[in-house]
């Protein structure tokens, strides 16, 4: 039970790393064709209007060392996060905040980690950095605002791949959400780690 409850504390926290960035959307690579350029564009733009949503998914982390799975239902605003747990059996591991003023989790049994900011929680409780990047934009199916290596999209102007943060990312599985199209299905992978999201819902979409 107690190496149950530190293999979820350790995906918990790996939560915490990808929480960390706000919007702001990058300029049209001047690589991509021109043909595409505008509704590249107008994607960007419908992406760059949502303000919150409700995601309901399953997450799944592999590090060189261990793996963890659980489910999550993620309340998504431009200021605050709020994140609960669940393990693969249902039963609610914790609850995570985010907000100006820092981050929260809250356990199972009540107790809280607090921190400034994810990247401190991380460097303390782990005692390694991981790359911050900004998992509420990267889940939409835009980059964040830093600066970025690579990435590939489709006709529909909707990222097939992107390399940003340190951080490889492939898309799939698209679909249409109040007129926005929206993934379902996320892969990412770093030297650290491989997460993969799976979306099963969204909701609370606000423009």
């Amino acid at each position: 039970m107690d190496f149950f409850l530190l293999n979820y504390r350790y995906f918990l926290l790996l939560i915490f790393a990808l929480l960390n960035a706000c919007a702001i959307l990058p300029k049209t690579p001047s690589e991509l064709p021109n043909i595409y350029a505008a509704i590249h564009q107008q994607h960007l733009t419908q992406l760059d209007g949502i303000k919150s949503y409700l995601l309901k998914g399953r997450l799944g982390v592999v590090t060189k060392k261990q793996g963890f799975s659980g489910s999550i239902n993620w309340q998504h605003t431009a200021q605050n996060d709020n994140i609960d747990v669940f393990s693969p059996l249902g039963g609610k591991i914790a609850n995570i905040k985010k907000t100006a003023l820092g981050v929260t989790l809250t356990q199972q049994d009540g107790r809280n980690i607090t921190a400034q900011n994810a990247q401190s929680l991380i460097e303390s409780t782990l005692g390694f950095k991981l790359p911050l990047t900004g998992l509420s934009d990267w889940a939409l199916g835009k980059p964040t605002s830093s600066r970025i290596e690579a990435s590939t999209w489709d006709a529909q102007g909707r990222l097939l791949t992107l390399k940003q943060d340190g951080w490889d990312i492939s898309y799939e599985n698209y679909a249409d959400n109040k007129g926005v199209s929206l993934p379902n299905k996320v892969v990412l992978k770093s030297e650290q780690l491989n997460l993969k999201l799976l979306i099963e819902n969204w909701s609370e979409i606000n423009q």
